[in-house]
Parts: C-alpha cells; sequence; structure tokens
C-alpha cells in the first residue's frame, strides 16, 4: 500500500514513511493511494479490540517494514475498554474516553507513539515530535510519548486559553516532553508548527515530524472505532446505524467516512457542529 499528498506533488511512500514524516514535501497530507475493502466476516473471530483493530489496519501495511509488528502495536495501543453505552433501544454513545488522559485522542496518539518508536529503533534515528494544541491532544500526546527513547516532544498551547487542568496535563512530565505557552491562540500554535515544517533546512537539522492529526499515525485509529461501532450496533440490534459525529477538525468525520469507505455498515454518517462554521462553510 501506497500513500500519496492530497497536493499532489510528492512521491508515493509507505505508512511507515508517511508516519515518520508527518506532512508531505509539498505541505499536502498524505491519503491512500485505493480503500481496501474488508468484508465483515473477517471479525467473527476477533476477541479484543485490538484484535479487531489489527484486522482494519493491515491493509496499509501490507509490504511495510511494520507489517509483522502490527498486531503487537495494536495490542500494546489499545489496551484500555471502549464500551458502547445503550440510553435505549435506538440511541447509544461510543465512550472514547477511557484512555489514560480521557481524550479520544489517546487511540491516535497512543498508536503513533508505539509505531514511531519502534521504526526509529530500526533507524537508529531521532525525532523531534512538534505539537500545537488547545488541550486534549497535547496531553494525549505528552502521555502516549514520555519516556520514549530517542523522541523529543515540543507541545505548543495558547497562554491562559486552556484549562487549569489542561495546562497541568501539558506541562507535568520534564524528561523528554516540554511545553511552551505561546501569547496569541490555538491558530497562532498551528501557525508556528507549519512554518517550521516548511522550512527544509529545520525539519531536517531536528528531524521535525508531527503528532497532530495531520499525521496518518493519528488517523487511521480513527479509522478502526468506525468500524468498531458499525459492527457493535449490528450484533446487537441487526440494523445498521447512523453514527453523529461532534466534529471539530474533522478527524472523527473523516476516520468514519474512510471505513464506511472500506465496507463498514454504517447507514449515515451526521457531522454535529457547533458555532465554529469553518467546515460548514467550506461545504456550502
Amino acid at each position: 500500500m501506497k500513500f500519496i499528498s492530497t497536493r499532489g506533488n510528492s512521491p508515493p511512500v509507505s505508512a511507515s514513511e508517511a508516519i515518520l514524516q508527518g506532512l508531505a514535501p509539498d505541505g499536502g497530507l498524505y491519503v491512500p493511494t485505493h480503500f481496501p475493502q474488508i468484508e465483515m466476516e473477517v471479525f467473527a473471530n476477533t476477541s479484543s479490540y485490538g484484535e479487531l483493530a489489527y484486522e482494519v489496519l493491515a491493509p496499509f501495511f501490507v509490504g511495510d517494514v511494520l507489517e509483522g509488528e502490527l498486531a503487537e502495536i495494536c495490542m500494546e495501543a489499545f489496551d484500555f475498554p471502549l464500551p458502547l453505552h445503550w440510553y435505549n433501544s435506538q440511541e447509544a454513545l461510543l465512550e472514547l474516553y477511557w484512555g489514560p488522559t480521557a481524550a479520544f485522542k489517546d487511540f491516535g496518539a497512543r498508536f503513533l507513539a508505539i509505531a514511531m518508536q519502534r521504526l526509529l529503533q530500526k533507524k537508529s534515528q531521532k525525532l523531534t515530535i512538534l505539537v500545537a494544541t488547545s488541550g486534549d491532544t497535547g496531553g494525549a500526546v505528552a502521555a502516549a510519548f514520555h519516556q520514549r527513547e530517542g523522541i523529543r516532544v515540543k507541545v505548543l498551547y495558547p497562554k491562559g486559553k486552556v484549562s487549569l487542568r489542561q495546562e497541568k496535563q501539558l506541562t507535568c512530565w520534564g524528561d523528554n516532553i516540554e511545553a511552551y505557552a505561546v501569547n496569541g491562540v490555538f491558530d497562532d500554535c498551528q501557525r508556528m508548527v507549519k512554518e517550521a515544517f516548511m522550512d527544509g533546512d529545520l525539519v531536517e537539522e531536528w528531524g521535525l515530524s508531527s503528532a497532530n492529526s495531520i499525521n496518518l499515525g493519528r488517523l487511521l485509529p480513527q479509522v478502526v472505532y468506525g468500524f468498531y461501532a458499525s459492527l457493535e450496533v449490528l450484533r446487537q440490534t441487526g440494523k445498521e446505524p447512523t453514527i453523529i459525529i461532534p466534529s471539530g477538525n474533522v478527524g472523527n468525520s473523516c476516520g468514519t467516512y474512510w471505513a464506511k469507505m472500506m465496507g463498514a455498515k454504517i447507514e449515515r454518517i451526521v457531522l454535529a457542529l457547533n458555532a465554529n462554521r469553518s467546515v460548514l462553510d467550506y461545504i456550502e
């Protein structure tokens, strides 16, 4: 499986190369050249979320240096529960907050951290992770990458714009995790990170990569729980679900849509938006 840039001006790469690079050299995001089709029957013998995750992600890693280690990565990364809580016979909530930092971003951050560490061990290489956060992302990334050999993490967050609890999650780690309060808003933090990635000399000197949702390693685990939600509802009701997703950067929405394109039995995907109209403005 190869991955190409959404801007179309970078050569195809493997999953591992996309994960280590974060952004494509032309500034685009890495996406698969095609979506593999998965029959729901392959999940008949899966007894854990980690096993299900392996079945979903395996086609993306065919021929990759991590292909033989993917099952272990999934079992290590997804070692916490994922309950589907039913309110009544028609409505259920997928509880994505049972990870170490109580954020859905633990799924992507833990998978990314474990995959990156294994890749760096193979290459005897060091990496610097740049992260812009408005709270949850930085905490999840810091927890996932803490004390991982060969990886330094620099977290940028807007000063005075995160809760006290979130700031403590960002700044309590030490060791290989450093957090910086930026005089500005989240968009300023994100702009600084993107500018750093567009500086080729800086990327090479520091071995820069990203752990934000732009990284393929963060997005692929979000595909998994689209399959999981579909499968659990089918098992319990015999019906294909409509999945309603609170949407910000539309990472979960994108992951769930990818799952549907790959064969997950999902009737509809509904995006729930707040006063932030960016996605709605784009669609309209």
